[in-house]
């Protein structure tokens, strides 16, 4: 597909897009994204204007692009440290903080394209059908997070498959307050994930307890009918 969602077909092809993409963070970095455009991130990559509207559609798909690989980077990382420790609490806060560690470099241009993915209608936003690939990579990282740990035979099968997609809910939270942490090497977010993870865990365990299932139920229901159908799950042609 247009807009870098497609693997490229030669070696070649895949070097010119990661140059193009590597490119346009440097220059988010040292501009912002707001005043960098499609035409500077061309002459500074040393492609033509028309082939990098080849690789990304605008420059909308560069933060897209962008998305894909922080969250590949991020899937990667975290599998190999939550490998020894079959405790949920550890492997939730493991995933929660190896985000914060691989989003770090990009920190500093982070709040400038925010306002633009707050927007319903924006590709960047998270929830949109244009960030479905970067979104089920990280939803399936919690499948796994929880799969792998000694929570999740104990838990009512209709929560399991439910979960994953309320652990990226909660990633985007812990995003949230990443964008707007001004505090060194973003201190207090990583102590936000330390404090809130524990009580999460805690939640989760409680709910495969009997008394608390009318409780699970309800909470089932209301996320399945008001939150998971605003997600979009599939790619606009």
């Amino acid at each position: 597909m247009r807009g870098g969602r497609a693997l490229p077909k030669t070696d070649k092809s895949e070097q010119t897009r990661a140059l193009i993409l590597e490119t346009a963070m440097r220059l988010f970095q040292e501009r912002g994204y707001d005043k960098t455009t499609m035409r500077a991130i061309a002459k500074e990559a040393g492609v033509s204007v028309g082939n990098a509207y080849y690789y990304f559609a605008s420059k909308e798909y560069l933060i897209q692009g962008f998305y894909d690989r922080m969250t590949y980077e991020h899937a990667a990382d975290a599998r190999v440290r939550m490998a020894h420790t079959k405790d949920f609490a550890e492997r939730l806060e493991i995933a929660l903080t190896s985000w914060v560690d691989c989003a770090a470099p990009y920190h500093e241009f982070a709040a400038q394209f925010f306002r633009t993915a707050a927007d319903p209608d924006s590709p960047l936003s998270p929830f949109s059908n244009e960030s479905h690939p970067a979104r089920a990579t990280a939803v399936e990282l919690f499948r796994e997070t929880l799969s792998g740990s000694d929570l999740s035979p104990k838990l009512d099968a209709e929560l399991v498959e439910l979960m994953p997609d309320l652990l990226w809910l909660h990633l985007m939270i812990v995003v949230l307050y990443w964008v707007f942490d001004r505090t060194p090497d973003t201190e207090r977010t990583r102590a936000f994930v330390k404090r809130c993870t524990p009580l999460v865990a805690k939640v989760v365990n409680l709910s495969r307890y009997r008394i608390f299932r009318p409780l699970v139920r309800d909470a089932k229901g209301l996320i399945q009918d008001f939150v998971l159908p605003t997600v979009g799950r599939t790619v606009r042609p």
